[in-house]
């Protein structure tokens, strides 16, 4: 019997179990791909309080360090379903059954698609939800960003240090995102903003060769020669196997306030996974604070 099994190795699931076993408690994490979550993409982090520049591969890496000195176990193996029984939780993964007086469900959210045919498909091809990881293999070439809000302004300035020209595709007149890095990219000459428009098809066949763009005002369609497209339209959760234990909003998220506890005894929740206006670094560590030392003090 593990006191508290936290689902998802990210920010906010690496600082409760931080969090739990300065409390005293046993710990065990699951991950299903690598610890960090999508952070580990970001090369330079600035806005973490304490610390001005980072990588998110380092912060990562020291968070997770610093919760595994401290006597938390990872396990990588995916969560499928967990149950909750009046004097025990039982949580299920592809590995087997494990046994916990307390869950903090801490999935984070993953890339939202744009839905396109063959999207999924040309994945590695061409298709990218990650201009860090993926920009430069296309160096020197033509790519399309599609997005408005930081990251995707992020990803075209990251870009046009390396690629021959970027398109920023935006669904609306104005972006999202931050104002500043909206006005130094309109100074580059090697970018572009495709304003008011969407992207609705991938052109080629074994791989991108470029996209289709329709203006949302006019119907007219562009076709633009690009060797990627690099998609950056926010994230989803990934919370269907828990519906039946916590309950969901309309766009997937687990429905929990400050306090992280969900509407199931002994259930909690933490970052990007849950109901909240604001997520950010800072925030997905406070909600693994505040769910890991609830779930201490209640055993």
């Amino acid at each position: 019997m593990t006191d508290v099994i936290i689902v998802g190795a990210g920010t906010a699931g690496l600082t409760a179990a931080i969090y739990a076993r300065r409390a005293g408690r046993s710990v065990l994490l699951f991950e299903s791909s690598a610890y960090g979550g999508q952070i580990i993409n970001t090369p330079d982090i600035e806005n973490y309080p304490g610390l001005a520049h980072v990588s998110g591969f380092d912060f990562a890496t020291a968070l997770y360090q610093q919760a595994a000195d401290l006597g938390a176990e990872l396990k990588y193996e995916r969560v499928l379903s967990v149950k909750s029984l009046p004097d025990r939780k039982i949580v299920h993964t592809a590995e087997g059954d494990y046994e916990a007086r307390a869950v903090i469900l801490a999935t984070g959210a993953k890339n939202r698609p744009l839905g396109l045919d063959r999207e999924k498909e040309l994945i590695g091809r061409g298709v990218s939800y990650c201009a860090t990881c993926d920009g430069m293999f296309f160096r020197g070439r033509d790519v399309v960003v599609a997005g408005g809000g930081n990251t995707a302004l992020e990803d075209a300035a990251f870009l046009a240090n390396y690629c021959r020209r970027v398109y920023l595709v935006h669904r609306r007149d104005e972006f999202r995102g931050s104002k500043e890095t909206a006005k130094k990219l309109a100074a580059m000459d090697n970018v572009e903003f495709v304003m008011n428009s969407r992207v609705t098809k991938i052109l080629g066949d074994e791989k991108v060769e470029g996209v289709e763009v329709t203006d949302k005002n006019t119907g007219a369609v562009r076709a633009i020669a690009a060797a990627a497209l690099f998609v950056a339209i926010g994230q989803m959760p990934d919370n269907e196997a828990f519906s039946d234990l916590v309950e969901l909003s309309d766009g997937g998220y687990i429905e929990a306030g400050e306090d992280c506890r969900t509407k199931t005894a002994g259930i909690y929740t933490a970052g990007d996974c849950r109901t909240k206006t604001v997520r950010q670094l800072t925030t997905a560590a406070a909600d693994g604070a505040v769910a890991a030392l609830a779930a201490s003090q209640e055993m």
